[in-house]
């Protein structure tokens, strides 16, 4: 007689099949049954009695969407949404910006429970960086209540490309070349540390918690200190051969231009970035330099220089999408990031130029619309990638 688990057997494939299930939920990309399958393979039946079996045993948990809104074309009562169950466990998200670090810690679900902001030069200063989320960790866990057992992992986010390379430090951040982020960290928090791209995680973040989540192709384009962009292509992620897709900072869209950080001239982040807008903008009465906030509270207040600021922002944005699209045909278009709060001249700009640039077709133009999640969409990410890898106590597939 066969042993009940050997390979083959019907216990060895349903235990592979609940491990299948589990891990699909956890990678935030399945929310629902039909979601499931999709990402699996695994039939409707066999999706709805696993689904059934892991919500009865406490690993599942259901819930609506949590804007409590149907899917696009849907009618009738809300989705149901699928989260690993959250009190099983943390998770922490960091985004190390150029200009500062935001902390989240969260539960399985994604609910954010404790969070921080600092305002650092992270770009120069490596070691204070560093130290800042070890210390800062530590007072997150303590507000929040919890054990620091229960710190399952951690997801960063920078801002720099982050090839598919054994060590990397981020390429444009000055005093990280030599630095393996999710080693360092990973000893000081004594935790799994992996780490990606701001913009692509932004992209995930938008697309599991945001403004795409029915979306299946999305081009998303993150404003701040630095520009870039990230890529879901039939429902997964596209980062490129080499794991640096979606550089769309550094797309020249006036040749001949400023010089760029990378080296080029003409650069999109020389036009669009916050450092761009910032010294566009006239010194404050007391002769201190603006920064970004100055230039979105004077758009706000419809200061004329303002307002044209980041409408021409907006338009080179809108030129470089133009060949994105052409290319790629996505189904939207999410602007994210902390410029997106300039709102209607940023997005109108944008879409006066891409307007223009993709080949007219019968078809309507692709939907652009803001991100949901404003400024904290890349440690959201950084929150989704660490929960995707956070430790189950599921079998591996066989």
């Amino acid at each position: 007689m066969r042993p009940v688990n050997a390979p083959g057997s019907l216990e060895t494939l349903r235990r592979r099949n609940r491990g299948l299930v589990l891990r699909a939920v956890q990678s935030g990309g399945a929310t629902s049954r039909v979601d499931i399958v999709r990402a699996t393979g695994l039939s409707r039946t066999t999706v709805s009695s696993l689904v059934n079996e892991l919500l009865a045993e406490g690993l599942l948990a259901e819930g609506t969407d949590r804007a409590g809104r149907p899917s696009v074309n849907q009618t009738g009562r809300p989705p149901t949404r699928l989260t690993l169950e959250p009190s099983s466990g943390t998770v922490l998200g960091i985004h190390l910006r150029h200009d500062g670090i935001r902390l989240a810690l969260a539960d399985l679900a994604g609910a954010v429970l404790a969070e921080v902001l600092v305002d650092l030069d992270v770009d120069h200063r490596a070691d204070a960086a560093l130290s800042f989320v070890e210390d800062a960790t530590n007072d997150l866990v303590a507000e929040a209540g919890i054990s620091r057992s229960r710190l399952l992992g951690a997801g960063v986010a920078v801002s720099s490309p982050v090839p598919t390379l054994p060590r990397h430090g981020p390429a444009l951040l000055t005093t990280w070349h030599d630095i393996d982020v999710a080693d360092v960290l990973g000893e000081r928090l004594g935790v799994r540390v992996q780490v990606g791209n701001d913009a692509n995680l932004g992209a995930t973040a938008e697309r599991v918690f945001g403004a795409a989540r029915t979306t299946r192709s999305l081009v998303y384009v993150m404003l701040a200190e630095g520009v870039g962009a990230g890529l879901f292509l039939d429902g997964r992620p596209y980062l490129g051969a080499k794991g640096v897709a979606g550089e769309f900072g550094h797309v020249v869209v006036a040749p001949g231009g400023r010089v760029c950080r990378c080296g080029n001239r003409g650069c999109l982040e020389t036009v669009a970035g916050a450092g761009a807008l910032v010294a566009a903008l006239p010194a404050r009465a007391d002769g201190t330099v603006p920064d970004l906030d100055d230039v979105l509270a004077a758009c706000a207040a419809g200061e004329p220089g303002a307002l044209r600021i980041v409408a021409d922002a907006g338009r080179a944005v809108g030129t470089a999408l133009a060949g994105v699209c052409t290319m790629l045909d996505p189904d939207l278009v999410v602007v994210g990031g902390r410029t997106a709060a300039a709102g209607r001249p940023l997005m109108d700009g944008i879409v006066e130029t891409l307007r223009r640039g993709v080949p007219p077709t019968d078809e309507p133009l692709v939907p652009v619309v803001a991100g949901e999640l404003g400024a904290r969409a890349e440690v959201l990410g950084a929150v989704a990638l660490a929960i995707s890898g956070a430790p189950l106590a599921v079998p591996a597939p066989v």
